[in-house]
């Protein structure tokens, strides 16, 4: 269970979009050819690859960049590239994302590219365009200049190093001193195995491997390559070490305090990403402020969606709300929503391709007729919305004495069934307005109505929607229970 799972889903809903996010480090363009394999060549004893298709996709600092771009964020990514075809492409689908690139060309280097050929969903080749060497000193100057142009206001730092030049030391301590000095949290995920060049970032990110490298210990060991990340974290001024520990989940680390959160289980087709994907969801928590546990979390979660997925592919801000759905399913208050939270969260929905269900009255008394209403009406959908009457709207139409029961109880009662995905008050005679701003796919009404007669089927049937009538469990009502209280 996330802690903080309430304001996580504020922050993921409507904060994320006000986030101002740099990333700074090895921007690459990943390439891939996609095809089929039906034989081995004559040629040699490897499989023939028939092309199909091919697709660019930002790679790299650039897929940090992407991940943060999607989960809502105004996004800048500073980079070398080579001034070349392969830099338009990358810098065309950066942009095409909503991210600002802010390219350094490096004369003599070209863009980093990294070409892969697939057979079905199983990779079989992957060829690397790159120079690797020291570049002008002249390149590191623009690099940083542009960097600390581009650091105020920003709300987090990524150092994304992949050892390909761009995140020498002294680039590192340039960029993390003056991040520390406007109070903006640095994350490093590293590459270089001496993190000194990363001292007095908030947190460095290594997998397990790195980790193991930088501690000169065995991977196999996990303990004392735990406890060796422990003692790093004072000597290299950093708040909190943060490991990806593969199929073990991600480790929270500070002096003799060890978090681990277990890893989703989940079918992998391709870990390719995982680590700018949980860097990134890190990078959002700590410039929203929650804390490094629920960070740790939230990320780890973000990591089991990735690894589900074929090629260096970001994790979608509503695919992430859609994994949290179990959690927030076992918190009512987590479904008590606003009008504008209501249409933000169905959007969500219906970008996850969930069809979406609607209903609405006073639910004064709550009884099983009005259970078994709910329940039918989710067997048309997905999701399910239940819209409610305020105490005054109940009061215009049942009388000053009702509702017995207030409207925050009420909703709260709801939003506790299983059937029920989302609750919202309104206040007017009707809930029209909230059937027009949600456009949910089909409209559900218990009793005795006729198409004709309920509120927002004409509007629903004109988009396409269904509008259905469900019958109700004879027995039952508000007022039989009212009744029979009077007359104990």
């Amino acid at each position: 269970m996330i802690e903080q799972l309430r304001q996580v889903i504020q922050e993921i809903e409507h904060k994320w979009a006000a986030k101002r996010l740099l990333v700074v480090g090895d921007v690459m363009l990943d390439k891939y050819i996609w095809g089929d394999v039906g034989r081995i060549s004559p040629e040699a004893p490897v499989p023939v690859v028939r092309a199909t298709h091919q697709s660019e996709q930002p790679g790299g600092a650039a897929n940090v960049a992407m991940n943060l771009s999607r989960l809502g964020a105004h996004t800048q990514v500073i980079g070398f590239t080579g001034g070349d075809e392969n830099e338009k492409l990358l810098a065309a689908s950066l942009r095409k994302s909503g991210i600002s690139p802010h390219f350094v060309v490096s004369d003599g280097f070209p863009t980093i590219t990294k070409l892969r050929i697939l057979g079905g969903r199983q990779q079989m080749l992957r060829l690397d365009s790159e120079r690797l060497s020291t570049r002008p000193r002249a390149d590191y100057d623009r690099l940083v200049a542009a960097v600390l142009a581009h650091l105020p206001g920003s709300h987090a730092v990524v150092l994304s190093d992949y050892a390909k030049g761009v995140l020498t030391p002294g680039v590192c301590q340039l960029v993390i001193q003056a991040a520390r000095k406007l109070a903006i949290p640095v994350l490093v995920d590293p590459k270089s195995a001496d993190f000194a060049r990363y001292r007095g970032a908030t947190t460095i990110c290594p997998n397990l491997g790195e980790l193991s490298t930088a501690t000169h210990l065995d991977a196999h060991d996990l303990n004392a390559v735990l406890d060796a990340a422990e003692a790093m974290v004072p000597a290299l001024e950093i708040e909190f070490l943060t490991a990806t520990l593969s199929d073990k989940g991600i480790a929270l680390l500070r002096p003799g305090n060890r978090f681990i959160a277990p890893a989703v289980a989940r079918q992998v087709f391709d870990v390719s990403g995982a680590g700018d994907t949980v860097i990134a969801v890190l990078a959002l928590c700590l410039a929203s402020g929650l804390k490094p546990e629920t960070a740790v979390e939230l990320a780890n979660t973000a990591a089991g969606i990735v690894v589900g997925k074929v090629g260096t592919v970001p994790v979608e801000k509503h695919e992430l709300l859609a994994a949290l759905a179990p959690d927030i399913a076992l918190h009512a208050e987590d479904k008590v929503v606003t009008r504008q939270e209501l249409v933000s969260r169905v959007a969500l929905w219906k970008s996850n391709g969930e069809r979406v269900v609607f209903t609405n009255g006073c639910f004064d008394l709550l009884h099983m007729g009005h259970i078994t209403v709910l329940e039918q009406a989710r067997r048309f959908g997905d999701r399910l919305i239940v819209a409610i009457n305020s105490d005054a709207s109940v009061s215009g139409l049942k009388g000053p004495n009702r509702p017995i029961v207030g409207q925050n109880e009420r909703a709260r009662v709801l939003a506790a069934l299983a059937a029920v995905d989302a609750v919202v008050v309104f206040d007017e005679p009707t809930p029209l307005e909230h059937i027009v701003a949600t456009r949910p796919d089909v409209i559900v009404k218990g009793g005795d109505y006729g198409v004709e007669t309920v509120v927002g089927a004409s509007e629903v049937l004109s988009w396409g929607g269904q509008v259905k009538i469900v019958p109700i469990v004879e027995g039952f009502s508000t007022t039989r229970l009212i009744a029979r209280g009077a007359g104990t």
